[in-house]
């Protein structure tokens, strides 16, 4: 059995709840959770379902149009609503991509830092992760150059962007040179576009305006502030399309029908979902001015997402311990680095701006403190 190491974040946050039970004033800042809820008119559209839909297994083909839709409206791109298959979030989307496409011991090459699930999905599937180091001068993302170099090539790869856990953006001409040594090398692409919608100073073009034959994984849990609800999907190119369908037959059935209801409603919720979109530009302009006062001059570049990953290894070489006691000494939760980066990410941690402004100010005032007394007793 391959062994998958644990999501260090959710030790955190189980600590965090643990001192919030005590009666700890806790600020939450170590998920990518939106702290909105639902959009008021797809809450609305949920309470009248259940009064009047006994409901159960069920794929919306509504929702489906709709998604693609949001294809042809934001990216020009036409799609088949049969390549769309709902999901509960992202993460069975995931497993569904690798699993229905990729055979035992395939290498799938991805970034480093990245989001924990990739490299752990592909190990406990029985794949082999092939993690790149990408830093400033990669714009911490994957770089056609570096698919290139790769020998042999890796039957496939994940993409992010924006990435977690640094927010930046592939820019479209290297999203294109991606594709096109994809293409040439047999190179299968995975595009998590989680994240698409939420960007501040770049466009987020998607993989499907320069390879079709792309899958795409997107949620409603982060730009639709509907993470509990748990829905998803796959886009799946057409030759694929049969085995993805026997795989969620068997592995996942069907998102539940409530979330399927009230995620069509949100999906023209556009006003109040583009109000949040300011509330994080307001957070990230904050945490960015703060960083300086902490000491933290190192840090990727938040083009979008709700993400700051700094580095810490000035103050210390064990991210984990580092985020436990300042999670225990001011109440503030933050993740460790080395979840997403297992070689390098012991001197890095990752801020989620995805809190309420109040709350990113007073995160800030405990922060700053903390941060000083800590330098000022390493130089002691």
């Amino acid at each position: 059995m391959t062994e998958i190491e644990p999501f260090r974040a959710i030790t955190i946050s189980r600590i965090a709840h643990a001192l919030k039970a005590e009666g700890r004033d806790v600020i939450h800042m170590e998920f990518g959770q939106p702290s909105t809820g639902a959009p008021a008119a797809a809450i609305a559209e949920a309470h009248r379902v259940l009064d009047a839909d006994g409901m159960g297994y069920w794929e919306s083909a509504p929702l489906k149009a709709r998604i693609a839709r949001l294809y042809q409206d934001r990216y020009g791109v036409e799609v088949d609503p049969d390549r769309l298959l709902l999901t509960c979030g992202a993460s069975p989307a995931l497993v569904l991509a690798l699993s229905s496409r990729f055979r035992p011991g395939d290498r799938i090459a991805m970034a480093r830092p990245g989001y924990v699930a990739y490299r752990n999905t592909v190990k406990a599937l029985n794949l082999t992760p092939v993690e790149i180091a990408c830093g400033p001068a990669e714009h911490y993302q994957l770089t056609a150059a570096a698919l290139e170099a790769l020998e042999p090539a890796p039957a496939g790869v994940i993409i992010a962007s924006p990435a977690n856990p640094t927010g930046s953006i592939i820019a479209p001409e290297e999203l294109a040179a991606i594709a096109a040594v994809c293409k040439r090398r047999g190179i299968a692409i995975v595009s998590d576009e989680i994240y698409h919608g939420l960007s501040y100073d770049r466009p987020t073009p998607s993989i499907l305006e320069f390879e079709p034959e792309a899958f795409v994984i997107n949620s409603f849990s982060k730009y639709w502030s509907m993470a509990g609800w748990r829905l998803g999907w796959l886009l799946v190119p057409p030759d694929h399309i049969a085995a993805a369908k026997a795989y969620i037959g068997n592995l996942f059935l069907t998102p539940p029908s409530l979330s399927q209801h009230a995620g069509l409603v949100a999906m023209d919720c556009v006003e109040e979902l583009e109000g949040h979109i300011e509330v994080y530009r307001r957070n990230r302009e904050l945490v960015l001015a703060a960083l300086p006062s902490l000491g933290l001059k190192t840090i990727a570049p938040p083009d979008g997402a709700f993400y700051v990953w700094a580095d810490i290894g000035h103050l210390t070489d064990d991210s984990v311990a580092f985020c436990e006691q300042l999670l225990r000494d001011t109440g503030v939760a933050t993740a460790p680095g080395v979840d997403f980066d297992p070689v390098d990410g012991h001197r890095f941690m990752r801020f989620s701006f995805a809190v309420s402004t109040p709350l990113i100010e007073q995160a800030l005032e405990r922060l700053r403190p903390w941060f000083a007394a800590r330098a000022a007793f390493l130089k002691a």
